[in-house]
């Protein structure tokens, strides 16, 4: 059989993804495993391959790229989105492909200290949105693709729409943040005003809704509550429009605000959110709330942060402590003295 344009069975992958409202980000996932997949493959067209070639496939990239076992998933979705979604192929070997086992690893999370120094050194709308993120557990592109239809000040809620899984979920709206948040109001709604004055298309909105109401997009309640200062190229349709702010912008200011605390863990937007998830628990919250609160699906992932409780509480005390205890006094730590010479370095 010959090998088909690569360019015309990615536009299919592109097609479906976007008929079953794929998120963009999984898009060019998807697309990027395909090209990839075909390519390493000599151009050979998915149907004249099998297990033996996605397997192939796979163990190049553990052994030779040595990706983590989140991409090696990864791509194996990708593969099997083609198969099954794109060229309707059902093949007894695709039930049967092994996902490689994803290791659970405890959050880094930061104290309430480093999270006041952290927001201390935040300012402007990034620092409202790491604010926001933390007093409410969000992902990071939850919180920046909030619109102003989705803060109802009078039940101090936010709506959260369409987030991971496609599921909506309301969190609360921090009391502490309510007049910082008016203020942000007030300074969208003069960008709002300026797009409207020089005749700019809308804002992004969601599922076709622009294809059944024209100016939907064009309204204040689908506005973005952290626009972007500048205008992008929409990358599914072209038009050129007001998107929201960017998360390498956010990014950015956490990176510099961490490095100014002086905090040495790893600290990123996702980072803000185990912190809140960790000090709800420590403060008594039942973890069933915090699951809501999270928009997991499922409490076992919740659990994650009473392991972090555990760690952090020190629950379980060493045995040193009782021996050093029942000694009338501490041994010194410190470096050798004259009488004592330091060991040889192994």
């Amino acid at each position: 059989m010959t090998s088909p344009p690569p360019g015309r069975l990615l536009d299919q992958v592109r097609e479906r993804a976007r008929y079953l409202h794929y998120s963009l980000s999984t898009e060019k996932a998807y697309l990027y495993w395909v090209r990839f997949f075909i390519r390493w493959h000599g151009l050979k067209h998915p149907r004249d391959m099998g297990a033996a070639h996605v397997e192939a496939f796979l163990a190049m990239l553990a052994t030779e790229r040595h990706v983590s076992p989140s991409t090696h998933n990864q791509a194996l979705s990708a593969i099997l989105f083609l198969y099954r979604e794109v060229l309707a192929i059902k093949l007894p070997w695709l039930d049967n492909m092994q996902r490689p086992m994803r290791a659970k690893r405890i959050p880094a999370v930061l104290t309430r200290e480093e999270v006041a120094a952290l927001l201390a050194r935040m300012d402007g709308e990034t620092g409202l949105v790491a604010r926001l993120l933390y007093g409410t557990g969000m992902r990071l592109m939850e919180g920046l693709r909030l619109r102003i239809k989705d803060v109802d000040f009078d039940r101090q809620a936010i709506i959260v729409r369409q987030a991971k899984g496609n599921k909506d979920r309301v969190v609360m709206l921090p009391h502490s943040l309510a007049d910082a948040l008016r203020q942000q109001l007030m300074a969208a709604r003069a960008r709002w005003q300026t797009d409207r004055d020089a005749g700019r298309g809308g804002v992004e909105v969601p599922n076709a809704l622009e294809a059944k109401y024209p100016q939907v997009g064009s309204t204040w309640a689908w506005f973005w509550i952290f626009p972007s200062p500048t205008y992008g190229m929409d990358p599914r349709t072209g038009v050129v429009r007001r998107h929201h702010l960017y998360e390498e912008r956010f990014a950015r200011a956490v990176k510099a605000a961490a490095r100014g605390a002086r905090i040495e863990k790893h600290v990123t937007a996702h980072t803000l959110r185990h912190s809140f998830a960790t000090h709800l628990l420590q403060a008594g919250t039942d973890i069933r709330t915090v699951q809501e609160l999270l928009g997991h699906s499922d409490v076992s992932t919740t659990m994650i942060y009473t392991h972090v409780l555990k760690v952090a509480a020190g629950g379980t005390a060493s045995p040193l402590d009782a021996i050093l205890a029942g000694m009338p006094f501490a041994p010194s730590v410190g470096p050798p003295t004259a009488r004592e010479p330091a060991p040889a370095c192994a």
